[in-house]
Parts: structure tokens; C-alpha cells; sequence
């Protein structure tokens, strides 16, 4: 069967909490991920690589750092004069309207349902921009195809104790859907949806506009009611590497997951190629007195003192006698001479000023205001932070965008505390 043409809406407009300040001035799906990636380029790479160049991308919180890093689409080859990339964002449809927010991820589609229809594709590829994996779109399509499905969902198996984070299907031994349920408490279950779903293109406006017109997720609200009104909804299971990054840890883990002998996600493969734009920097400079072990270095990097086991996004600066252990940092940081971060992930543009140590000491007191997602040691540096010189700052702290960090001298920040900017 040939390959069937369709079109991808990647659903990258959502705030994500979880991820505190380094999703307070991006979107997720502009997050920086391994390096020099962002999320958004495993999705469009997804789809570029498995012959879908007709893609919109669906903006709403924060998209200035997700719009300037797609801009045109040219390094995934979706600078086409048909089809290409197409940024969609919210917008008000009538004079006098006083807000066009969208309200989940059918809701989302359906503001943009006069795109869908002027397409000619007769498939729709719904994915989500906040996901690190590599999957070849095609065994999907052509499987709805064959399945003569009204919705194809993607899925793969979680350990049972996950479940509380995704819908959970159950398919009986043909494939085809009969139990789904968003992010339950309790299941039987172990295949979670990947949040990857096919529909004909003229069912998903007519159930948009028609009996789920109400109906806002497709997770929580479309898929059940489908499901309830008989529709064939068939499950696709996936067996490659996949991570949903929708917290700190998860997205810390999976960060650290590249440095393994044999890392799950090989960023290497020449067959398939993670696309991203890139600038123009020079080479990794590593000084005379640099120590490196089981790292990764971006671009435009200079390492005069040691890093362990990090991750390190292009034109980093680490001065000589300066230490970056278990530690992600973002574009442009500045470690000074005689600095400590350890296990930390840094913003863009932070300055860790001389002889400073950030993620310091044995207590793991959980941050105050966010203690269910800073609770295992990660301390945060949001973009364009300082911490002063000497300044000796705990496990599970934030700081917050743009805060400078000068305690009273002698006076450490105690673990579990937000810096306010």
C-alpha cells in the first residue's frame, strides 16, 4: 500500500506548570532539549522524515521562542511553495469578540477547522509538541487505512504505576478500542495513548462542529464519546523510544538518559535525522586545564574547568576551577571561575557568579511552593538570572527569570526556597 497523504497539526500551545520557570517564558515545545534541540524538532523531524510536509503547528502560551525557531520551516524542508509549515495561532473571528483563548486540545483544532478544510490531504495526523521520540508516521496511517478505522490512536505499554499521567486503552485482540480512560487512578490496562491520533479529515469537522462541538480534549472528552457512539477506534501500538517530559524530573531523566553507553534515543542515526536550526558558532574550545566526562557540548562552547555527566547547550562558558556535575545547562550560561553547579538545570544567559555554589549540601527539603515537583535535589536557574559571587544556594530552590541572588554575606539560601524576581 502506498504511503497515504496527510496532514499534521502538532498541538505546542499549552503551559506546562510542572516544568515551573523553564516554561515561564517558552512554551514546552520550545524547550531545549539534549543540547542543541528543541522539543518541537522531534515532532516536525517525525514528520518531514516519514514524507508528511504539509504541517501546521498550533500556537497559543508563549510562542515568540517556538515562532522565531521554526520561522519558515527551511531546516526540515518545509519552506515549500505547497504545503510546508504553517504557524496558527489564536485570534479573534468577530468584531467585538473579547477573547479567543483555547481551552484543550480539541478545542485547539476546532479554531483552526477552516484550515483543515481548505487541505487536500484526506487523512489528519494529530501529534503533540511536547514529546521526545522517533516514530515513522507511515505503519500508522497505513494501518487505519487497512482497519477501515474512524480513529486510529497511537500506543505503547507503561509501567501500571505511570497510568495516573496518560489515557489508558484497552483493545481487544483485533486492535479495535473498547475502554478508554484519560489519566486514571487505578487500571488494567497498560497501554498508554501517546496522544498520536489519526481521523478522516471530514469526520473530525463534522464531529468538531457537530455532536462533540461542546467537547474541548481529546483525551478527556472526544475519544470516550466516540468510543460511547459506536465509532471504530482502533489502537497502534509502538515500540520505540518514547518520554513524555511534562515535569521537571521526567524531563532532567531524560536529559541524562543521552549519556548512557548506549543511550535509548540515538541522536546519531543517519537514517533518521533530528533536524533544528542552528547557528552559526564556532567550534568546542576546551582550555588547557578542562576535564570532561560523559558530557554533551554544543557548539560554541568553552570549557575551562570540569563537567560531569551534563548536558551543555551551545556558547556555555565554564571558567577554569569551575565544577558543573549532574547539570543541564541552556545556551549562553556562564559558569565562573571557581563556581559549583550540581545537578542543576540553568536558563539561558544565567551568570553563576566566582566561587559561587548552587545545589549545595545533603538537605532535600522539597521546594515550599512547589513541593511535588521539586522534591529530589534539582535546583532551577530561570533565564537571565545572576547569582552573586559566593553565594551558596540549596537543592529544590527556583529562582526565578531574571532575579539577581546576593544574600547577606556569611548567609546561605536554604534548600526548598524560591528566589523571587
Amino acid at each position: 500500500m502506498s504511503v497515504p497523504a496527510a496532514l499534521a497539526m502538532i498541538l505546542a500551545g499549552g503551559a506546562s506548570p510542572e516544568l515551573s520557570v523553564l516554561t515561564e517564558v517558552r512554551s514546552e515545545a520550545a524547550l531545549p532539549f539534549g543540547g542543541k534541540y528543541r522539543i518541537i524538532d522531534f515532532p516536525l523531524s517525525n514528520c518531514v522524515n516519514s514524507e508528511i510536509y504539509n504541517v501546521a503547528v498550533l500556537t497559543q502560551y508563549q510562542p515568540r521562542s517556538l515562532n522565531e525557531h521554526i520561522g519558515i520551516g527551511r531546516p526540515w524542508d518545509l519552506d515549500r511553495a505547497y504545503g510546508g509549515v504553517h504557524l496558527l495561532q489564536p485570534y479573534l473571528s468577530r468584531p467585538g469578540e473579547t477573547g479567543a483563548w483555547q481551552e484543550g486540545t480539541a478545542d485547539a483544532v476546532r479554531f483552526h477547522l477552516d484550515f483543515v478544510r481548505e487541505q487536500s490531504e484526506e487523512l489528519v495526523l494529530i501529534l503533540a509538541g511536547d514529546h521526545i521520540y522517533k516514530m515513522d508516521y507511515r505503519p500508522l496511517l497505513r494501518y487505519h487505512l487497512e482497519q477501515r478505522a474512524d480513529v486510529t490512536i497511537a500506543v505503547r505499554s507503561v509501567n501500571p504505576y505511570e497510568a495516573h499521567r496518560f489515557g489508558m486503552v484497552t483493545a481487544d485482540p483485533d486492535g479495535r478500542v473498547t475502554h478508554f480512560e484519560e489519566k486514571p487512578r487505578r487500571t488494567r490496562s497498560t497501554l498508554a495513548s501517546m496522544g498520536i491520533y489519526v481521523f478522516p479529515r471530514e469526520l473530525l469537522v463534522r464531529w468538531l462542529t457537530g455532536p462533540g462541538r461542546e467537547q474541548r480534549d481529546f483525551g478527556r472528552e472526544v475519544i470516550p464519546a466516540m468510543l460511547a457512539a459506536g465509532k471504530r477506534i482502533y489502537a497502534h501500538t509502538f515500540l520505540g523510544y518514547w518520554v513524555d517530559v511534562g515535569t521537571v524530573q521526567a524531563y532532567w531523566e531524560a536529559n541524562m538518559a543521552l549519556l548512557a553507553e548506549t543511550p535509548a534515543l540515538e541522536l546519531h542515526d543517519p537514517e533518521w535525522v533530528i533536524h533544528t536550526k542552528s547557528e552559526e558558532r564556532p567550534p568546542v574550545l576546551l582550555g588547557p586545564e578542562a576535564h570532561v566526562e560523559t558530557s554533551l557540548l554544543s557548539d560554541g562552547c568553552r570549557i575551562e574547568g570540569t563537567v560531569i555527566r551534563s548536558v551543555i547547550s551551545p556558547g556555555v562558558h565554564v571558567a577554569a576551577g569551575a565544577t558543573v556535575k549532574d547539570s543541564i545547562l541552556f545556551t549562553d550560561a556562564e559558569v565562573r571561575a571557581g563556581a559549583v553547579v550540581d545537578r542543576c538545570i540553568v536558563d539561558k544567559n544565567v551568570i553563576i557568579g566566582e566561587g559561587a555554589h548552587v545545589g549545595c549540601g545533603d538537605e532535600n527539603t522539597p521546594n515550599r511552593d512547589m513541593p511535588h515537583v521539586l522534591n529530589t535535589g534539582l535546583t532551577l536557574v530561570g533565564k537571565g538570572a545572576e547569582i552573586a559571587p559566593e553565594t551558596a544556594l540549596g537543592r529544590n530552590c527556583v529562582v526565578r527569570p531574571h532575579a539577581t541572588v546576593r544574600p547577606p554575606a556569611g548567609q546561605a539560601i536554604p534548600s526548598g526556597t524560591t528566589v523571587p524576581d
